[in-house]
């Protein structure tokens, strides 16, 4: 890099997304702001002879956009397991096998009690429904039917699988129906194919029934609402308590997986019905082999039904016997309910009825309201991939960032929030947060982000997704984003500053579609910084800081007697930093550098007052900043005082 250009770094920057009567210039929705929403009902069915899934879903599609839409698009994620499939190119170790994708036996438009066929076109990972005549703007709305099934992926399926466990089959079943594409203010229809890289959905109430066999239990994403017909009176009792505990009640236990009167039947097969309100997606899991626990959730009870009473709120972990332990399974349930609870208090509260946890085949992938990880987790690793799953209950699925184009503000985000909850559980068990995600080296991040800012070839935040090798997606869409953002709150900001605008940020775009300049002007406007210098370097680009300590020179006497040091900006990123300046009798003094110092130079002069003589000036003592060359960041100036030589012993 050549030397640093202050012009450069300190010009006006131009957000991608300009500001105007849908999104304001504060970053917030504006007063023309709109979004349409779609309401699924949805009767599925396994056939586990063929792991086969089949269904049918009426969508309650309202266009509130002012447009007329003469088409709409649904995502038909299941495609990507066609052979090929884009997806299929783009990541084939994925799909090392393949399936028929989504079979679609009939689409058709609900009107007047009439069902009128429609011929849809299907290009790959996508669906386009012609529709007879335009759906009108403001409010029109339309019902739509589809029929369909397909194969359940093996475990080489990866985000929705079958698993083989020692007591049977765990399906982990998810972007499994048709779902809408997004229509907005950005893009008009938002068609980007799915090759992998998660989602992108409108918010709307889900019901849905899962027809299984008998002995299958149903976990999913939202209120159970027929208990009396799926569940013992055992197991609506065992729930009662759980919802009164604060310690892990089971509900299914080993003994009760090899006894089928634990069941209500011991034939045929039971059909599980659920609901979740104001979700932009359900999933669920399903087997003969759950152990199954729950404890409550310190949280107001909620109404799942209109009309009906709130009922009260649950951690759960369901998975089979190779997850149990003292050091596996046996504590995830007190992982989640630690985990919604205090991001709940932290940052927004959490709005749906349960959070499970599923331990399965181990794709650690995450859903509103149940999270798929890995039955044979443990320790750290299961307390870190739990709270970062359940972490995107608030990234993306309250505050509904296009996962499918900008992954940072997903992954990056919810990363940030973990490492905190890393700190705060039981006394720093199990921090700090060191893992794959996050400061995977040394668990510190400032010398751990190193080899990502040194590296020509590591792709920037604001890059799009599907453009992020695999190599470099945990170190930037994950770790990169998230200690961006401790930047911000730890040594730009300040916690008091930052925590107020990042709260405000969730609350504002809760169940709303932000974009990152949203997110960038809001937090500019709220923390009343232009932080522009910083979205340009960390996000656009990646940059870095690098500072030296030039010299340090003592300088006139008395009361005027002090230290003059010259410190050189040499990197692009010029982020606050620590002078500090230790003195030959043990004590020191610090200063804070500005962003500012560095607006019209690359070399300040600093005077320190004091009689005091000075040994050594250091910048950044506390390794709080990525500073790329420490080479030069401290310059002894005094021998240290000798020691008083040790009197022998007697």
């Amino acid at each position: 890099m050549p030397s640093p250009d202050p012009a450069r770094i300190f010009a006006p920057l131009a957000y991608p997304m300009p500001a105007g009567s849908t999104r304001s210039a504060g970053g917030v929705p504006g007063g023309a702001y709109w979004q349409n929403g779609a309401d699924y009902e949805i009767k599925a069915a396994i056939d586990p002879t063929n792991r086969l899934l089949s269904g049918s879903e009426i969508i309650t599609y309202a266009n509130n956009s002012p447009d007329a839409l003469d088409v709409l698009w649904v995502q038909l994620d299941q495609n990507i397991y066609r052979d090929g499939s884009r997806g299929n190119f783009v990541n084939p170790q994925r799909h090392a096998e393949h399936t028929d994708g989504d079979v679609i036996e009939s689409v058709s438009i609900e009107q007047d009690g009439k069902s009128i066929p429609v011929t849809p076109v299907i290009s790959d990972a996508r669906m386009q429904v012609p529709l007879p005549t335009a759906l009108e703007g403001k409010g029109g709305k339309i019902r739509l039917k589809i029929v369909w099934h397909y194969t359940i992926p093996g475990t080489w399926g990866g985000r929705t699988a079958v698993s083989t466990t020692r007591n049977g089959d765990v399906y982990e079943v998810a972007q499994w129906f048709p779902r809408m594409a997004v229509y907005d203010d950005v893009r008009g229809w938002d068609t980007a194919p799915y090759l992998g890289q998660e989602f992108f959905l409108d918010y709307g109430d889900i019901d849905y029934s899962i027809t299984v066999p008998w002995n299958f239990t149903v976990v999913g994403s939202g209120a159970l609402l027929n208990q009396a017909e799926v569940l013992t009176q055992t197991e609506r009792d065992r729930l009662a308590q759980a919802a009164k505990s604060d310690e892990r009640v089971m509900i299914r236990t080993e003994v009760d997986i090899h006894d089928p009167k634990s069941h209500v039947a011991q034939t045929g097969t039971k059909t599980w019905h659920f609901r979740m309100n104001n979700t932009r997606d359900v999933a669920f899991a399903a087997s003969p082999a759950f152990l199954w626990d729950a404890a409550r959730l310190n949280l107001p009870p909620v109404v799942v039904e209109p009309g009906h009473a709130p009922v009260p709120r649950l951690a759960m972990s369901a998975y089979p016997v190779e997850a149990v332990g003292p050091h596996q399974w046996d504590r995830s349930t007190a992982y989640v309910k630690y985990a919604i609870e205090y991001f709940s208090r932290r940052w927004y509260p959490y709005p749906w009825p349960n959070a499970i946890n599923l331990g399965g085949y181990g794709a650690a992938m995450e859903y509103p309201g149940i999270v798929f990880d890995g039955m044979h987790d443990k320790d750290p690793e299961l307390f870190w991939v739990t709270a970062h799953e359940l972490g995107h209950g608030w990234f993306p699925m309250i505050v509904g960032s296009n996962e499918r184009r900008h992954a940072f503000m997903d992954e990056g985000f919810n990363t940030f929030i973990d490492t905190y909850a890393s700190d705060d559980f039981n006394s720093g068990e199990f921090a700090p947060k060191r893992d794959v995600e996050f400061a995977p080296a040394t668990g510190k991040p400032a010398e751990d982000i190193l080899s990502v800012l040194r590296d020509p070839a590591a792709p920037r935040l604001m890059t799009p997704s599907d453009l992020i090798p695999e190599s470099y997606r945990h170190p930037v869409t994950y770790f990169k984003a998230a200690y961006g953002l401790k930047l911000l709150r730890e040594q730009i900001l300040g916690p008091e500053r930052f925590d107020r605008a990042f709260r405000r940020y969730i609350a504002v775009w809760a169940y709303r579609h932000p974009t990152p300049s949203d997110f960038f002007r809001l937090m500019d406007s709220e923390t009343g910084e232009d932080l522009s210098w910083f979205w340009r370097g960390w996000y656009f680009n990646n940059w870095g800081p690098d500072y030296a300590v030039k010299s340090a020179t003592p300088t006139g006497e008395g009361a005027a007697h002090g230290l003059v040091v010259t410190v050189d900006n040499k990197g692009w990123l010029p982020l606050p930093v620590t002078l500090q300046v230790s003195y030959t009798d043990g004590t020191s003094a610090r200063l804070t550098i500005p962003t500012e110092a560095w607006y019209l130079r690359n070399e300040i002069e600093l005077t320190i007052p004091g009689a005091r003589t000075p040994q050594a000036v250091t910048l950044d003592p506390g390794h709080d900043i990525p500073d790329l060359n420490r080479a030069d960041n401290a310059l002894t100036l005094a021998a240290p005082p000798a020691q008083p030589a040790t009197p022998p012993a007697h």
